[in-house]
């Protein structure tokens, strides 16, 4: 039964500014619409993947109130969270076992790359426990 248990997550050591800045953050998210590519509805072969707009007679370049919203620098979150995990851990990528040594398990968190197969993913667990090292996608 011990294995079953359910095991806290580690959490970043956050000064209160911080803690502050990631829910205005979370809130700004939610307000941000979801840009999507200009007439993506209207043709199956255009992604909804966003592109700007840069037709000569573009309603959506000019901004008109009906089209929908252009990325723009007003929808950016505050600075001091910007490539910040959710959590608030600085996110690394780990390819080996030896790159959870320069880790610091305090602010930062370990992601392991998408390159690395079952075996060694298996043996930077086992060291990343050891550390008490948080990885982000097991």
């Amino acid at each position: 039964m011990e294995e079953d248990e359910y095991k806290v997550k580690k959490k970043p050591i956050l000064t209160k500014d911080q803690k502050e800045k990631l829910i205005l953050r979370k809130n700004i998210k939610k307000r941000t619409p979801h840009f999507l590519r200009e007439e993506w509805f209207r043709y199956k072969r255009i992604p909804k993947n966003w592109r700007k707009p840069d037709g000569i007679t573009s309603k959506m370049r000019i901004n008109l109130k009906y089209r929908p919203s252009k990325v723009r620098v007003g929808f950016r979150g505050p600075k001091e969270t910007r490539g910040l995990h959710p959590s608030g851990f600085k996110e690394v990528i780990i390819k080996n076992v030896n790159d959870l040594e320069n880790i610091n398990p305090k602010t930062e968190a370990a992601r392991i790359s998408g390159s690395v197969g079952t075996k060694k993913r298996i043996d930077i667990e086992k060291k990343a426990e050891e550390l008490e090292i948080r990885i982000l996608n097991i």
